[in-house]
């Protein structure tokens, strides 16, 4: 984890200007453009997105951009129902988003890597939770969304939600070239945590926030950001009744791109052969076999 950064001049400078901008006013200015209803202005944007992006509007629940009441809602598509199967195995632990695998592998030293030369801990992410702990020796994987990507977030295992945790931060840039610029990009950005107890131990999924990316959403608090908050200490809110979400029910989802990253813990999970980092995945593809405990229960 000590070898030298793969960042270009051009990685540098754009990190040294993300580190200028008013990062959260410009994400806050995007939430707003995309939540404009005016159909004209609507349909113009959603146009020029598709025409610099392929999207598959195939798959989408609505194939004709005039069903959607603003760009948000398309970006945040749901798709027919089939169009994302879940892997057949059982103890398949899938990829909960569309996207392409940046890193994953051992947590090792209570750090995952970052990009080359770049490392951070568990307990940075977490914001100093002593959940971090649990995670030692474990598993973790990073993902990345594109803005062509599909944006919803599922489960990859079965779980019960045990506490989330809101984090503020800065709003970076999470691509490749960040990654490779920036120093603990991940433990710097606003995220939330979400912990939930499952057949092989404690799980956590980390939604980053990032530059553009409006909002944070889940399925059990609604909107989290905005307002982008600063200068609050993060605190875990625990479920008021139980809330069970099974492998591949959506549990979130991103107003614009981002990143995901997925915390397992020792011996709870086997990596499949084939994963390697730039992979691209979807969502209910198998990253790898889940170990549940012999007390567990289903997936």
């Amino acid at each position: 984890m000590s070898a030298a950064s793969d960042a270009g001049l051009g990685d540098t400078l754009f990190g040294l200007l993300q580190r200028a901008l008013p990062t959260r006013w410009l994400s806050l200015q995007v939430y707003r453009l995309t939540q404009i209803r005016h159909p004209a202005f609507k349909n113009a944007l959603i146009r020029a997105f598709l025409r610099g992006y392929t999207i598959d509007l195939t798959e989408a629940e609505h194939e004709n951009i005039e069903a959607y009441q603003s760009f948000n809602h398309f970006f945040t598509r749901a798709l027919k129902p089939g169009a994302r199967p879940l892997a057949g195995d059982p103890l398949a632990f899938v990829s909960p988003v569309d996207g392409t695998i940046s890193q994953f592998g051992r947590i090792e030293r209570g750090r995952l890597i970052q990009a080359k030369g770049h490392d951070y801990s568990v307990a940075e992410l977490l914001a100093g939770d002593p959940l971090a702990a649990q995670f030692e020796g474990g598993e973790f994987c990073t993902i990345y969304l594109a803005p062509y990507n599909y944006h919803r977030i599922h489960m990859p295992v079965s779980g019960t939600l045990k506490q989330w945790t809101y984090v503020p931060g800065r709003l970076f840039s999470v691509n490749a070239a960040t990654a490779r610029a920036l120093p603990r990009l991940f433990a710097r950005n606003e995220r939330l945590n979400a912990c939930f107890d499952t057949s092989a131990g404690p799980f956590v999924l980390s939604m980053i926030g990032a530059l553009f990316v409006g909002s944070l959403e889940t399925v059990w608090s609604g909107q989290v950001t905005p307002p982008h908050r600063r200068g609050i200490a993060p605190q875990a809110q625990r479920p008021t009744q139980a809330l069970s979400l099974s492998r591949g029910a959506e549990m979130g989802r991103f107003n614009m791109g981002s990143t995901v990253i997925l915390l397992a813990p020792a011996g709870s999970l086997r990596w499949a052969a084939q994963l390697a980092p730039g992979q691209p995945v979807r969502m209910g593809q198998t990253l790898g076999q889940w170990q549940p405990g012999k007390t567990g229960g289903e997936l």
